[in-house]
């Protein structure tokens, strides 16, 4: 069975945001058919829409031989079992967990889109990517060094 190198963009701003990410991330380790390899330190920034409490940040790197809609439905299940609700776009949230990347995957569905479609332009999923993949060249967007030299800063600064 091939596995693929994923990469898991996790952010949380609601109930104990730190301990939501934590979490998240040793549950990650348990998904079936998958490895955790690597995971980025922790990070603070400013949420996208004003009003809303600063996010948590991290990035996770798995090897899975899951298929990417498999590995979504589990994300989704973990971010449900935070509680988390779908009220609105870019809202406040318990936990998000994003596909960034699929391997060398493009993938654009209703339900997914890989590699990220804002992945150029979030600071707060770049840095802690950068962090574990300095190297990497990101499809339809090139190379790590320089997405980074565009990329706004959003108050991001590492908590852990």
């Amino acid at each position: 069975m091939t596995r693929e190198i994923v990469y898991i963009g996790l952010g949380s701003n609601l109930e104990n945001p730190v301990e939501q990410v934590k979490e998240a991330l040793r549950e990650l380790a348990y998904l079936p058919e998958s490895t955790l390899v690597k995971q980025s330190s922790i990070y603070c920034s400013d949420s996208l829409l004003d009003g809303q409490p600063q996010y948590i940040n991290a990035v996770a790197c798995l090897e899975t031989a899951l298929t990417p809609e498999c590995l979504l439905d589990h994300l989704q299940r973990i971010e449900n079992s935070h509680g988390r609700e779908r009220k609105e776009k870019w809202g406040a949230r318990t936990l998000d967990l994003d596909i960034i990347l699929y391997g060398k995957k493009q993938i654009n569905t209703d339900r997914l889109t890989v590699p990220h479609s804002q992945l150029a332009l979030r600071s707060f999923v770049l840095i802690p990517l950068a962090e574990i993949a300095p190297r990497l060249s990101i499809p339809r967007y090139g190379a790590m060094a320089s997405l980074l030299e565009d990329c706004p800063s959003q108050n991001l600064h590492k908590y852990l």
